[in-house]
């Protein structure tokens, strides 16, 4: 039992129930509602995590429980036994009791008669002993009846002495018998406390188990919350997916880079606004290893999160610079178009038309417009035509 109470602690320990209000959706680029999903699809995780803990915390204390009652049933069965012994014992002290008394009163009834007979030999005096020997018809008759007198004698002390050792014989078996009552009195009383400490622990035990219940009880209600909500994220992301969002509806707000260059360009409508979107986070930070268009990516990170803006399946945009030299189709740098990767080594850009390129540069400068030949260009791929 210390053993499970030390899991039940440990338990215990690691369990934080978490406080959910649920907001309307408020994110407005697929980017950002996904963000928002997996973050609520973590909490999720955690809160089903802390329910399997009080759950395993519950399913121990409610073996102690199951235990108690064992142990219980067990004290009171021999509580049970214990009170027929002391059933049987207080019998045998009244049997012993009866049994005693009688022994007194015939040891009292031997010894009043042998008294009576002393005193009527006492009270004839020696002559009529002498009278009765001399009396005898004979010699032989004088002898039997001598021997008649001297076993009179002897039979009186025989019997006084055998009444007086039953009766103390007697009253040593009620005074063990006494004792041993004694002694099953205070086995019962030892019993009972058990019984009663037990109880108290049994009583607190379902407390727990109450406040555990209660518990998973709250927990599996904020996790029905964070369901409701992921599914009403999933339901808009889907929107979003589907072209009910700023990365495909033309309004743009551009600060840092003239938009005409992009119209003006020769391409395809949603490469125009593939590049147009892009230009939107000049300024925004640059962040290694991140897909944030707000709060920071890194240059694949950058392109992979405004395709996946414009509905494209994350399971088949690439993550890396190296790998966005194969993915989609391959053109002349001299025919790029607004929408196209511009790739170089380690580095990929946004292809915006007159030359220019939109990417996350380096952490000093983040996202900026450069001139695409900035550098040597390896490749320029086009996924949208």
């Amino acid at each position: 039992m210390r053993n499970r109470t030390k899991i039940i602690l440990s338990l215990v320990l690691s369990i934080v129930i978490l406080s959910i209000v649920v907001e309307p959706v408020s994110a407005t680029t697929i980017s950002d509602l996904e963000n928002q999903i997996q973050q609520n699809q973590d909490a999720l995780d955690n809160l089903y995590n802390q329910i399997d803990d009080m759950e395993s915390a519950q399913e121990i204390l409610e073996e102690e429980i199951a235990d108690i009652n064992a142990e219980m049933i067990n004290l009171m069965t021999s509580i049970g036994l214990l009170e027929d012994n002391i059933a049987q014992k207080e019998m045998d002290i009244a049997a012993a009791e009866i049994e005693y008394q009688n022994a007194l009163a015939t040891e009292q009834k031997q010894y009043e008669e042998m008294l009576i007979r002393i005193q009527f030999m006492y009270e004839q005096g020696d002559n009529n002993l002498l009278s009765m020997l001399f009396g005898a018809e004979s010699f032989a008759d004088m002898i039997n009846k001598a021997d008649y007198i001297e076993q009179l004698y002897s039979y009186d002390r025989q019997q006084l002495k055998t009444y007086q050792e039953t009766t103390v014989k007697v009253d040593e078996m009620k005074t063990n018998l006494e004792l041993e009552k004694a002694d099953l009195l205070t086995e019962k009383a030892s019993l009972a406390q058990q019984e009663k400490e037990l109880d108290t622990i049994l009583a607190k035990k379902k407390a727990e188990v109450k406040n555990y219940e209660a518990m998973v009880a709250d927990a599996q209600k904020q996790a029905k919350q964070y369901k409701d909500k992921i599914k009403e994220e999933q339901k808009e992301l889907k929107k979003l997916q589907a072209g009910n969002t700023p990365a495909n509806n033309g309004n743009y707000v551009v600060t840092g880079f003239d938009t005409s260059i992009i119209d003006n360009s020769t391409g395809s409508t949603t490469g125009k606004n593939i590049a147009k979107y892009g230009c939107q986070f000049i300024g925004n930070p640059y962040v290694y290893g991140g897909t944030s268009l707000t709060n920071g990516a890194d240059c694949s990170g950058f392109i992979y999160r405004i395709y996946l803006d414009f509905g494209f399946d994350p399971r088949t945009v690439p993550r890396t610079s190296k790998a966005m030299r194969s993915w989609g189709t391959g053109v002349a740098y001299e025919d790029a178009q607004p929408g196209d990767i511009v790739c170089y080594d380690g580095h990929v850009g946004l292809y915006c038309g007159g030359g220019y390129i939109v990417h996350a540069s380096t952490e000093k400068t983040g996202i900026k417009i450069s001139k695409a030949t900035y550098r040597t260009i390896l490749a320029v791929r086009r996924v949208v035509s």
